[in-house]
Parts: C-alpha cells; sequence; structure tokens
C-alpha cells in the first residue's frame, strides 16, 4: 500500500490559506497547519478556520528567536517595521526544520503571485524561498503554475496539473473555489501583522533603540495605551480606557511602579524601564496621571503609587502641561525607520 503524502503548511486562517489546504487535500495529501504567533501576531482566525478544515493545527510562540529577524532583517522593511521577505522566509525555515519530525514531503503557503507588491511578487518569492533553506521543498498551490516547478511537484507528490494559476490582486477566483468547496466562515482580508501598523511601529522602534532585550511583557504593552519617554531607560504608559487600566495593571513587571489617581476618575498609569526609577520620574508619572483625569485644572490631587514587589505610598502633584506630555509622546509625530 503506498505511503499516503504529508504536507506541513504555513497558515494565517485567511482564506487564501484554506484553499491550499483544500487543494492538497483534493489529491489525497494529508495536510498539518501551522501558525506561529508573536506579540505582533497572534493566532487570529487560525484555530477556527482548522476546525472548519478539519486539520490539526499547531499553535508556535516564535518571539524571542523572531525578534533577531526584525533587527536586522537582509531585505529591509516594507512600509513600516514589516521585514516581510525575511519574515516568511524565518517561518519556511523553522517549519522545515519540522519535515522530518513530522514524517512530512514538502511544505506550502497560501501565497499568491502578485497579490502584494512588495512581499509576493516573482523575485520576492525566490528570494523567500531561497533565504529559508527549503527552495526545492516549497509548493504554493494557488500561483503553481505560474512559478518554478519544485521536487515535490517533479518527484510525483503533488499533482502539477491540478494546482492553480492564479495571480494579483482580485479576489474573484479564490471567492469562487470558496463557493464550491463550501466554505462560508473566513475573515475578511486584512493584515494580520502590527508591524504593518504605523503608531506599533513607531512605539517598537523607540523601545528596540533603547532596550536590546525587551521582555515579552514590554512587547505586549506596545499594544495599549499612550507611551511617554522619561529617560532613555524608562517611560510611562497610560491607559485610555478601563479595559485598558486593567491590561496595563496586569502587565506590571519586577521593577515597574504602578499609579492611580485618588478622589477622582482617571487612568492607570505605569512607569516601566530598567533600574531603579528616580523619584523625580514617578512624580512625572503621577502629574501625567493626573492630566488624563478627570480632576479640574490646578489641582493636587493624591497620586497613590507601588512599586512590583516593594514598598508604595502616595504624592499630591498638579497636572502637567499638555505641551511636556507631547513632547514625549511615542508613537505620533515621529518618522518610524521604514524602506519600501
Amino acid at each position: 500500500m503506498q505511503e499516503r503524502v504529508k504536507a506541513l503548511g504555513l497558515f494565517s486562517g485567511g482564506l487564501d490559506s484554506m484553499l491550499a489546504c483544500r487543494i492538497l487535500q483534493e489529491q489525497g495529501i494529508e495536510v498539518v497547519a501551522y501558525k506561529f504567533v508573536s506579540p505582533f501576531f497572534d493566532a487570529g482566525a487560525a484555530p477556527r478556520s482548522a476546525r472548519q478544515l478539519g486539520i490539526r493545527l499547531e499553535l508556535v510562540d516564535v518571539t524571542e528567536s523572531y525578534l533577531e529577524v526584525l533587527r536586522k532583517p537582509r531585505y529591509g522593511y516594507g512600509r513600516n517595521l514589516n521585514p516581510c521577505v525575511d519574515c516568511h522566509a524565518f517561518m519556511f525555515r523553522l517549519l522545515g526544520q519540522r519535515l522530518e519530525a513530522e514524517g512530512a514531503r514538502f511544505l506550502f503557503s497560501g501565497e499568491v503571485l502578485g497579490q502584494r507588491p512588495f512581499s509576493q511578487n516573482r523575485s520576492a518569492l525566490r528570494a523567500v524561498a531561497r533565504l529559508s533553506g527549503f527552495e526545492d521543498r516549497i509548493v504554493r498551490p494557488l500561483s503553481a503554475r505560474l512559478l518554478e516547478e519544485t521536487e515535490p511537484e517533479r518527484a510525483g507528490w503533488v499533482d502539477r496539473r491540478r494546482l492553480l494559476n492564479i495571480q494579483g490582486r482580485s479576489r474573484r477566483r479564490q471567492m469562487e473555489l470558496a463557493a464550491s468547496y463550501g466554505l462560508k466562515d473566513f475573515p475578511s482580508p486584512a493584515g494580520g501583522c502590527l508591524l504593518t501598523d504605523l503608531h506599533f511601529s513607531r512605539r517598537l522602534r523607540d523601545l528596540l533603540d533603547h532596550v536590546p532585550d525587551p521582555r515579552p511583557s514590554e512587547l505586549e504593552i506596545l499594544k495599549i495605551g499612550r507611551h511617554i519617554r522619561v529617560s532613555p531607560h524608562a517611560k510611562v504608559v497610560v491607559g485610555r480606557r478601563e479595559e485598558e487600566n486593567k491590561r496595563i495593571a496586569a502587565l506590571m513587571a519586577p521593577g515597574d511602579v504602578l499609579l492611580e489617581v485618588r478622589g477622582v476618575p482617571g487612568p492607570t498609569a505605569l512607569w516601566t524601564g530598567r533600574g531603579d526609577p528616580p523619584w523625580e520620574e514617578i512624580e512625572f508619572a503621577a502629574r501625567v496621571a493626573v492630566r488624563y483625569s478627570d480632576a479640574p485644572p490646578g489641582t493636587r490631587c493624591e497620586v497613590a503609587w507601588i512599586a512590583a514587589g516593594r514598598e508604595g505610598g502616595t504624592l499630591r502633584v498638579e497636572a502637567c502641561e499638555e505641551e511636556e506630555i507631547r513632547r514625549r509622546m511615542v508613537g505620533f509625530g515621529k518618522s518610524a525607520q521604514s524602506r519600501d
């Protein structure tokens, strides 16, 4: 009895990756989906989409190793801090390293030739494959007939004639395929990577410029609140709504200082950085918290503070000037490092 061919796929949970799985399944190929996650790209729709397809999904956290890709991408960045070519190559490399353990023969993805001008043009797809170290083991079922043959096709593990020749940004053929496969529950096409977001990229660039080895909590907190840099080693993060206040408190790490205004509704503020916080920075954080509270202008408010794992106390301060905050704000009004 002939052994069933098995393939490992990069799986976002979007329609293209779902269709890539279905196309291979039609040929009797067993597919296993992998979704790599980090603070920059989460599981998203992948679990729901995998259940709809009835396939196994593996979620793998790559935060630590991904930071090296992010710092020095060989092929540079997209519009913001998105190193798309290096990122895709990194993911294919990790996936390829699992081929033997999984008993799989090749890799695949839902990439479409020409769908994205920077990362899915012909030269970019070649660069991704080359940089991954598994150049001859990658199949892109949606566009395979427009691309060079790879070993899975030459060896007959997958029938190239039954793969597709989709290219460009139109979604018409994908929608027709979805209808033919009975796929109804899939997310609308949208970027699921925070590295493509201008304001997030500015915050991340600021963090990497000041902290060579960010903690997971320092990456997570980039997604929420107002960020105000107080010194090269520290910043203040202020919640904008109740759920952000709760999240900020939950992300408090050893050495951080949490502050809350007493007596009037107001935000949670967090001094976060490296080393012991100077008192003037704690005082500034308290003044920022008062500025974003409901306290009338000129009011001296009591602000409670507590240092993680250490002491706490209170101080009375007035709100700081808006201009002082604006000058130190991270994420708005400054250019992120980016290349096309």
